[in-house]
This record gives structure tokens, sequence and C-alpha cells, in this order.
């Protein structure tokens, strides 16, 4: 077996692309978008006629210029999202734009308009994760979201207290960003390179990882921004991971040895993780 094979034995591996190509060669349970991630989908040819059905909607919308680039990208975002969604068993995570982030009443209306998209496609609310930031008027979007059925993923997320305030209001998920807390602290150390048992990133989902289950949260872990294979190693075991393409293909490649890192069951950290 694979590391990648070996990985979903014991973590739900999730695809961090929007390229239909690439899924369907590592059928992860789930798959993840985000703008970057839409925007290259839309250079590829087989996305071209959605990417020009999209813009013609954009332009019959009434409203500011603004407004009809918001319709263009949302449109454009929940197509390439039902074409996911017929590949994949799980769920979609569709990102509400970031320049929102700061505004509860304005992410609320966002993820409401996605999920009537996607009604109208014939794809219900049990398919699809709202992405949105994990800031405090983000987490107070979620909460107020998942009280009305729409399940979210809590993104841009950094740090333990992120993490606990998201489980407090009973997110569906989180994704704690593991590579950008390396990139980080690198800045801030001048050092080069972490190995992965003290990559901080690592280090920061590990603790939420125990914490949440030592507590007995629902809310599901998904590490994220991986910037090499032992950052995802070093995690295996966590309920979910979504992985980047390049990095698929490293595991993919990859015959060695792949053991459990996380268990559900060990709280062996837990009086230190409350602190």
């Amino acid at each position: 077996m694979s590391k990648l094979e070996r990985l979903k034995t014991m973590t739900d591996v999730v695809a961090d692309t929007g390229d239909i190509e690439e899924i369907e060669k590592y059928r992860p349970v789930d798959a993840t978008t985000n703008p970057s991630l839409l925007y290259k989908a839309a250079q590829l040819p087989r996305y071209q006629p959605l990417v020009k059905a999209s813009i013609a909607q954009a332009g019959l919308a009434s409203g500011s210029s603004q407004e009809q680039l918001a319709e263009c990208v949302d449109s454009l975002l929940a197509a390439v999202a039902g074409q996911i969604v017929g590949i994949v068993p799980g769920v979609v995570s569709v990102e509400v734009d970031a320049r929102l982030s700061f505004d509860t009443k304005a992410m609320i209306e966002r993820a409401h308009s996605l999920i009537n998209r996607f009604a109208e496609m014939g794809i219900g609310k049990d398919r699809i994760l709202i992405k949105i930031a994990s800031t405090w008027e983000g987490i107070a979007a979620a909460r107020a979201l998942e009280t009305k059925g729409i399940r979210c993923n809590l993104t841009l997320l950094f740090g333990f207290s992120q993490a606990a305030a998201c489980a407090d209001a009973g997110v569906f998920l989180i994704s704690p960003f593991v590579g950008r807390i390396l990139d980080w602290y690198k800045k801030d150390t001048g050092r080069d390179s972490y190995p992965a048992a003290e990559d901080p990133g690592v280090l920061s989902v590990t603790r939420i990882y125990r914490y949440y289950k030592s507590q007995g949260y629902d809310t599901v872990v998904m590490g994220a921004s991986f910037r090499n294979t032992g950052e995802i190693e070093a995690l295996a075991g966590c309920d979910k991971l979504t992985i980047s393409p390049a990095l698929l293909e490293e595991l993919n490649n990859d015959d060695g040895v792949l053991e459990r890192a996380l268990d559900p069951s060990d709280h062996s950290d837990e009086a230190k993780l409350i602190e």
C-alpha cells in the first residue's frame, strides 16, 4: 500500500483543488475550494463553458459592476462545485467572499444565496459546507447558519482560541492552517525549517484535536494548508486532512510505513490542553 492508501484507512482524505481530473484520480471523500483554486480551475479548457455562462449571467444582473462581479464569481463557484458534488461521495466546501469576513450579516446573506443556488441545481445543503473565515464575526455567522441546518467550514484558523470559539459555537468543521502557522514561525524565528515533530502548525492542530476529543466536541478537525508530506504524516489519524494534488501525488508514490499519529481515545495531555 502507498502512504496515501494507508492514510485513507485512518483519516478522511479531502482534495484541496477545483480540478475535476485530479479529484477523479485520487478519489477523496470530500473536496475543498477557494477563490485561488477557482481561478486556477477557470483556466482549464473543460471549464470554459461554465466561465462563459457565468459571465453572461452576470451581465444580465442588475446592480453595480462590483455586484455583477460578485454574481459572476458566485455563479462560477456554484457551477464548479456542482460538478465536483457529482464525483465525491461526501461534501464540497464553497467559500464566502473573504472581503465580508468582518460583516456577520453579509456573510449570512451570502451563505443563504449560495445554498439557494445549489438548491436550484438540485443539490441539497447536506452536500455543501459554507466556508467562512474564523473571525469573531465569522464565528457568529456560522453559529446562526448552523441553527438553520447550514453546515460551515471555518477557515483562516491559526490558533487554539479560534478553535475553542468555533467548537463552542457548534460549528460543523474547522480548517486550521498548518503551513501558514509554520510560515509565520519561520519568519519570526529566522529558522529555515522545522522537523515534523516540532512543526508549530502540526503542534497546533494536535492540541486542538486532542482538546476537542477530550471535551467531547463534535466539531470536525480538518488540517489544511500543508507545505510538505511530513506535516501530513505527523497528523495521520486526524478527522480529515485537505491535501493539494502535488502532495497527494507524493503520498501516492511513496510505499513507506505510515503510522497513526492522532487517536481520538488519546487524552494523555488533557490537563495541559485545557490550560
